[in-house]
């Protein structure tokens, strides 16, 4: 089958106009079938602090309330998704931005059993393998924001990490895919102080242990959980890294790659 590769951005790459050029020319420069998830960076918050409206964050996670999700999704699905896409479209890259919600593209539903209330914040439930097969079909790349849908009419505000490994998984009957998690640091770091301590490789008894060391802690957590999601549900590899190395962590010549 054809490779389809899954690249996940975070905020921190989103906020940085150089790292984000950079890893999109890295991205333009994939050979197959892809498409770019990516986060929602520090614009909304700013934003929210302009309009008084507060923000509530609990282990990194923000409480999304009415307000909040008007903000998110105005800075997610719009400024950010379209200046991503344009900036591809300088690149020659034939790109289509999407929410979850353009096309059906992505259900969920609210979040519910939470210890707290996460307020509009939705959980997968499943994404538009046709549609997504048809789209790829076309030579077009997609960039998908982390904005998805009850089914009806709730918008909600989505992990991008979860969208991505969902996507990889989803589209493995169709594509070998394979997932990356692009973020600011080379991998996984056995110090997090020392940007070249890269842990190349990390299976479960591994990762199991460098959690009980804390050397694994806080957002790589929830990543790596994602990770072996992913390739339980059939993707053939996912790998961490530097975002604007896209084309090394492709080729496997950086980053961590974890393994079942």
């Amino acid at each position: 089958m054809e490779n389809l590769y899954v690249i996940k951005i975070g905020g921190n790459i989103v906020d940085n106009p150089a790292l984000l050029t950079e890893c999109l020319t890295a991205f333009s420069k994939i050979k197959g079938q892809a498409i770019l998830v990516h986060g929602g960076g520090k614009l909304a918050t700013s934003m929210a602090a302009e309009l008084g409206i507060a923000q509530t964050m609990v282990e990194g996670r923000r409480i999304t309330d009415a307000e909040t999700l008007k903000i998110v999704t105005m800075v997610y699905a719009g400024y950010i998704n379209k200046n991503i896409v344009a900036q591809l479209q300088a690149l020659g890259v034939n790109a289509m931005g999407l929410t979850g919600t353009d096309g059906n593209l992505i259900s969920a539903h609210k979040r519910t059993g939470a210890s707290i209330d996460y307020g509009f914040v939705g959980d997968v439930d499943g994404i538009n393998e046709t549609l997504i097969t048809q789209l790829l079909t076309t030579n077009t790349k997609l960039v998908v924001a982390p904005i998805t849908h009850d089914g009806h009419g709730q918008l909600l505000n989505t992990n991008a990490d979860t969208i991505a490994q969902s996507i990889a998984t989803g589209m493995t009957r169709h594509f070998d895919v394979h997932l990356i998690y692009g973020f600011e640091r080379e991998g996984v770091l056995s110090d997090v102080n020392d940007p070249s301590s890269v842990i190349a490789f990390i299976d479960r008894p591994a990762y199991g242990t460098l959690k009980d060391q804390k050397v694994i802690f806080e957002g790589m957590i929830p990543k790596i959980d994602n990770a072996y999601l992913a390739l339980e549900g059939g993707v053939q590899s996912v790998i961490i890294g530097k975002a604007e190395k896209l084309n090394q962590l492709i080729n496997g010549t950086a980053g961590t790659t974890i393994k079942i």
